[in-house]
């Protein structure tokens, strides 16, 4: 049945125009069903995953098979999960932003302080409220915690305090009333709740009443760094990123060149079981799966995560084949080794972000392992400290950094990038003169290093040339053109990316990498940096280009033209 999966597939590509499904029949035993819903036709894999995506001849009687099979037919795109599973992200996310607009108003603290510490009381929250939803703390246990205090809402913080230290250490839970799964990974090492009033806790109990488990992690991220930054709030309604224009370029900068080599091990594999020789295929495909297992991927700019939580779903996807050929192939040794959160890090310099991306790789992969491998198969403790996602700048590094001052010893200020007011005339957002931060000197300035990994993918910043000054700072626009002097100072800031991953590339310290770029790729001020590495000493080679593709800003969802490059030595 593996080797008809690579038949139908190769036909598949071959089509102008590709299906969202793949049916492969085993005759006289049933149906096994693969999709592919980003329209690339190159990333098939069992649906709705790799237990449950074959249909016995027997199962054909039963009405809600024959309703999947005729939405096959009729309405395929109809049971691309994702697109349910974005319309209950976007309701999550309405709720949250409510109740930490609430939590805001109320405090002596300064408006930063307190939007930080409401932003992490949260997301030990909805990832408790996730942990209830897929099984990981008893069902309705946090639910019906939350209902039993309405009467009692000052019991609230020393409560949830207690069961979030019980989480963190795993065993027996008084407030829960039963032993519960050690959690760890410093999500609640931090176990500090904020106190809640009735109507507080009221809008609370409503959030935790949502299926946290259909969570789309894809978008969950970003609307949930607009739910909780007060300054990003009002453009929760706004569009954010689809997953499909995210996989696009994951699948040409990651998955098909692993899929490549795989497809090369399989036919090895296939090979070396047909001539006899059984242990030498499972070796080949236990050897595949293993350098699976230890791939890494690095997002330099990963804001909440999208596009290494994309990653890590479609190698997890990958990896379901990979093991179920080890199984058709007679492989019944156990399997040590899986993918997981460690090999996708990030560098973001938005402290609130970093923690979500952080939490939306645990969410996703948690949401796959369950899926597939059933709750039991989760190891503890359930989430882990990899320090994988670095709260940093990417491009740029210092020893100090001090406050400008003017000859009147006064501080040196300017707009923060982020406040904006509606203008009186045209009703559009426009800088506020009263957001205003510290202009900045950089001591010491140097390029900032990237971990070692074999992928690079991501969406830099989108600051033009005209605005790195009003958006970074003069002292950081004006030391950034000198630290990386070789580059013209007219290029986009998305163009300091480009050439160290090309760097990196070219060095043979990468085996690829994609960005996302203004679609202003090809003018001259951008494509100067482009050249040296297309036509120098050991040239990059574009393998994959699109120099005009529709795009929703992550900042304000603004619908945007974009570039894709991925480039390989």
């Amino acid at each position: 049945m593996k080797s008809a999966f690579h038949q139908a597939k190769r036909y598949a590509e071959a089509l102008p125009e590709w299906p969202p499904f793949l049916i492969v029949c085993d005759v006289g035993y049933g149906f096994d069903v693969y999709a592919d819903f980003s329209g690339s036709g190159k990333n098939y894999s069992p649906f709705p995953d790799p237990q449950t995506n074959r249909i016995p001849l027997q199962q054909l009687t039963k009405p809600e098979t024959q309703t999947f099979i005729k939405a096959i037919w009729q309405e395929p795109h109809s049971l691309d999960p994702s697109k349910k599973s974005a319309k209950v992200t976007r309701e999550l996310a309405d709720r949250l932003a409510k109740l930490a607009k609430s939590l805001e108003t109320a405090s002596t603290e300064t408006k930063d302080e307190r939007a930080h510490r409401v932003a992490q009381f949260l997301m030990r929250c909805l990832f408790t409220m996730f942990a209830e939803d897929v099984d990981l703390i008893p069902k309705g246990s946090f639910a019906g915690l939350l209902e039993s205090l309405r009467d009692t809402p000052e019991n609230f913080g020393p409560m949830m305090e207690a069961l979030w230290r019980d989480m963190d250490k795993g065993g027996f839970s008084p407030i829960l009333r039963q032993k519960i799964l050690q959690f760890n990974g410093g999500l609640f090492a931090d176990r500090a709740a904020l106190p809640l009033n009735r109507d507080q806790l009221e809008l609370l109990i409503e959030a935790a009443k949502a299926d946290w488990a259909k969570v789309e992690p894809a978008i969950f991220g970003t609307l949930l760094e607009r739910a909780l930054d007060p300054v990003e709030r009002h453009k929760l309604g706004a569009h954010y990123t689809p997953r499909a224009y995210v996989e696009r370029l994951v699948l040409p900068t990651i998955i098909e060149p692993l899929r490549n080599e795989w497809d090369t091990a399989y036919a090895t594999a296939v090979a070396l079981y047909e001539a006899g020789k059984t242990s030498e295929a499972q070796k080949t495909v236990r050897q595949f799966h293993e350098k699976l297992c230890h791939v890494r991927v690095l997002d330099p700019a990963c804001g909440s995560g999208n596009f290494l939580y994309v990653a890590l779903e479609l190698m997890k996807r990958l990896e379901g084949e990979v093991t179920t050929a080890m199984a058709d192939f007679g492989d019944r040794q156990k399997i040590f080794t899986t993918i997981d959160p460690h090999q996708f890090m990030g560098i973001e310099v938005n402290p609130r972000a970093a923690a979500i991306a952080d939490l939306v790789l645990w969410i996703g992969y948690l949401q796959w392992h369950i899926r597939v491998l059933g709750r039991e198969s989760i190891s503890e403790p359930i989430i882990r400290k990899f320090d994988n996602i670095e709260c940093r700048d990417a491009v740029l590094t210092w020893d100090s950094i001090e406050p400008v001052l003017d000859s009147d010893g006064k501080a040196v200020t300017r707009w923060d990038g982020r406040t904006t007011k509606r203008h009186p005339t045209t009703g559009e957002d426009v800088p506020n003169e009263n957001g205003r931060i510290q202009e900045l000197r950089y001591i010491g300035a140097r390029r900032a290093e990237w971990p070692n990994c074999e992928f690079i993918v991501g969406n830099p910043p989108f600051i033009g040339n005209f605005k790195m000054r009003e958006a970074l700072g003069d002292g950081y626009s004006k030391v950034i053109r000198q630290t990386y002097s070789e580059l013209p100072e007219s290029c986009d800031f998305v163009m300091y990316w480009w050439h160290k991953a090309a760097e990196l590339t070219r060095q043979s310290k990468v085996n690829q990498f994609g960005f996302i770029a203004t679609n202003s790729l090809g003018q001259t001020f951008n494509r100067r940096v482009l050249e040296p590495h297309l036509a120098g000493k050991s040239p990059l080679s574009l393998s994959f280009a699109v120099p005009d593709h529709p795009w929703v800003d992550s900042a304000d969802g603004a619908a945007v033209r974009i570039s894709m490059t991925v480039g390989v030595l």
